[in-house]
């Protein structure tokens, strides 16, 4: 089973919940058991699991890459000039594996699925793989 989702992004890095739009697949198809695999389909954009309860965690997030990865940096050769939002991309990860059980996403309490962009605004698209 297998499906591909849009979003539009509206700031230059950030951090958007996809866990319910994930959740309601699964609802959708009937699914009750399985593994989803949930893939950006950029190289400046990844998908990560972290906190979903305190929106400070994502602030933090954004604000911490930036320190690690900043966007001007003077050594960096990219031609584009988006260095950093491959790195940052690159440590999060591009995709992400998640247990379905008993027709819901097996996460913590305090857990959530974002799709993270940072090379924003833009348009983009990630897939979801269901195997059973």
């Amino acid at each position: 089973m297998y499906k591909q989702f849009q979003l539009k992004t509206d700031h230059h890095s950030q951090m958007i919940d996809i866990t319910e739009e994930l959740q309601r697949f699964i609802a959708e198809k009937g699914i009750e058991e399985g593994l989803m695999v949930v893939s950006s389909m950029h190289t400046t954009a990844g998908v990560t699991v972290n906190e979903n309860a305190d929106p400070d965690v994502k602030t933090d997030m954004l604000m911490r890459f930036d320190e690690l990865y900043p966007w001007n940096h003077p050594k960096d050769r990219h031609g584009e000039g988006n260095t950093a939002s491959h790195m940052k991309t690159s440590t999060v990860g591009h995709a992400q594996t998640l247990i379905i059980n008993e027709g819901k996403l097996v996460l913590g309490t305090w857990q959530g699925v974002y799709f993270c962009e940072f090379d924003g605004p833009r348009n983009r698209k990630y897939s979801v793989k269901i195997m059973t």
